[in-house]
């Protein structure tokens, strides 16, 4: 585990995957396709047009990627998606549960001074309703979105806008996320990072190694509490 030279004051987390549970979105989405191992692709689909937009300088919310996406790997499949019927799969993501380690990792975190804020490609209602929904908004000082940008993640001028919002400098926050890809961007973009290493998430080997690298958010409060 790499130490960083000084402490995060703000500690900025993922949301999907790294604090909420795909598991119920996976199984609407692998539904749809007619194929339980297909969620996987979406989500990673998904995450490609986003990246196509920004780097377009084009936006859409995060759910309208996710729709046209399906519906593409519908076609793949010879399977006809409606867009409602879509939209309607995917609104499970607004009350996803969280992960068990979630809320008292993040209590611990919270009692021992650190601010925490929510980072995410959702859009800003999204987010709004995951973390009621999941019962963990009392524990955030802000809930911000992608969608204040107009960019996706890992674009570095989401990291810095981000910590523009807090009053901090970039290396004052720590990105915490399950993706090797947030994590890479965020350390690129100046920040502090923590990968947790949920199932089937892998560090990207060309970024610089994480500051923090834990198996869950249990040991990332032991890490700052202990």
């Amino acid at each position: 585990m790499a130490q960083s030279a000084k402490l995060p004051t703000v500690l900025l987390f993922d949301v999907n995957e790294t604090l909420l549970d795909l598991a119920p979105l996976k199984q609407k989405v692998g539904d749809l396709l007619q194929d339980p191992d297909a969620a996987t692709q979406w989500f990673t689909t998904m995450l490609q047009y986003s990246l196509v937009m920004t780097v377009s300088d084009q936006y859409a919310p995060f759910t309208d990627v996710g729709v046209a996406t399906l519906q593409m790997l519908g076609r793949n499949a010879d399977i006809v998606i409606d867009a409602d019927d879509a939209k309607a799969a995917l609104s499970v993501m607004r009350s996803l549960p969280p992960h068990a380690d979630v809320r008292p990792a993040l209590q611990r975190l919270k009692d021992k001074g650190l601010r925490l804020v929510t980072l995410t490609n959702s859009p800003q209602a999204g987010v709004k309703a995951q973390m009621e929904s999941a019962g963990l908004t009392d524990l955030f000082e802000r809930q911000l979105s992608v969608e204040t940008v107009g960019k996706y993640k890992p674009h570095r001028a989401v990291y810095e806008w981000a910590a523009s919002e807090m009053g901090v400098e970039p290396g004052d926050c720590m990105l915490v996320a399950a993706h090797g890809w947030d994590v890479a961007g965020a350390a690129w973009a100046g920040l502090q990072t923590a990968f947790v290493a949920r199932e089937g998430q892998q560090k990207f080997p060309l970024a610089p190694p994480p500051d923090v690298d834990v198996a869950d958010l249990t040991a990332l409060a032991a890490h700052f509490c202990d």
